[in-house]
This record gives structure tokens, C-alpha cells and sequence, in this order.
């Protein structure tokens, strides 16, 4: 093999080895069976939550996982393999890939990490049917506004009454 073509895998180790470190999740998956229209829709889906899908060999991702803590994702590069990262939204992946999995049974989830934890199948499903962020802070905002509409309410009522009996 030429000098020329071991810098371009190790470049491309390399490259794998930093989206792995600036992710805050990664999720592998297995996406053989999907049509082409199929993978651009879930291509587009994941791009609209500002998650990146990229399809990469899996001796690149045993070597970029080599040394990490991420070790324990190598049981998962087998066979076709794309990982969906996340850089933000640490549920985002998991979320689209879930309900995307559940429409399509030729996608399968084999594993992954979410905030720079490897988790199990068990785990990344129920991460993907938690609330995400967006909601989880409507909820919290939700919670909080309604003590303060009691209090104003009790206050409007105090007031109303010392009105009628002026």
C-alpha cells in the first residue's frame, strides 16, 4: 500500500475521531433494506434537528473508537453501518432514529452513546421516548406559571373584596 493512500486513511481516521469527540451522542445503526428515498427522508429528518448521519466503514470506526471510551461500541460495526452524531441535542438522534426504526423495520439501532456515555439498546429507547428539551422547558414554564395565576388570583380576590365593602 503507498504512503500516499495510509495518510489518506489515517486522515480519515482522524476526521472519524473528531466527530466522535465533538459529539454529545452518536447513535450506529444498521440500514440495510432502505430504499434510497427512504435513507434521503431520514437523511433530511436528522438534518432538520441539526444531526448528521454519515456512513463509515467499520475498520475506520474500530480504529477511531481504539483507546476511548467509546471501546465498547466495537461489537456494533458489523455489516452496513451509518452513525447519526449530535453536536447539541444529546436526544435528538435517538428520538428520530426510534420512531423512524418504528416505521421502517429495516433500520435497526445497534448501539451508541449519549452524552459521551456508551449506553445499552435498553437505555438509548428509553432516552428516545423521553421528552426533548423543547418540551421538557414548556413543562417547566407550565409548572411555574401556575402558582403565579393562583397567587395573582388570590390577590385580584383579596382586592375585589375590599372594593365592595368600600
Amino acid at each position: 500500500m503507498s504512503e500516499a493512500a495510509i495518510a489518506k486513511k489515517a486522515e480519515i481516521v482522524k476526521q472519524t475521531v473528531e466527530l466522535l469527540n465533538n459529539a454529545e451522542s452518536a447513535i450506529v445503526v444498521d440500514y440495510r433494506g432502505l430504499s434510497v428515498a427512504e435513507i434521503t427522508d431520514l437523511r433530511k429528518q436528522l438534518r432538520d434537528a441539526d444531526v448528521h448521519m454519515h456512513v463509515i466503514k467499520n475498520k475506520v470506526l474500530d480504529r477511531a473508537v481504539e483507546g476511548t471510551d467509546y471501546e465498547d461500541l466495537r461489537d456494533t460495526f458489523v455489516g452496513p453501518t451509518a452513525v447519526a452524531f449530535s453536536d447539541e441535542d444529546p436526544i435528538a438522534p435517538a428520538k428520530i432514529l426510534k420512531k423512524f426504526a418504528d416505521d421502517h423495520d429495516q433500520l435497526s439501532i445497534k448501539g451508541g452513546f449519549i452524552e459521551k456515555e456508551v449506553k445499552t439498546l435498553d437505555e438509548i429507547n428509553t432516552f428516545a421516548t423521553m421528552p426533548g428539551r423543547d418540551e421538557l422547558l414548556s413543562m417547566l414554564a407550565s409548572a411555574l406559571s401556575d402558582p403565579m395565576r393562583k397567587i395573582a388570583r388570590a390577590v385580584k380576590a383579596v382586592a375585589d373584596k375590599e372594593n365592595e365593602a368600600a
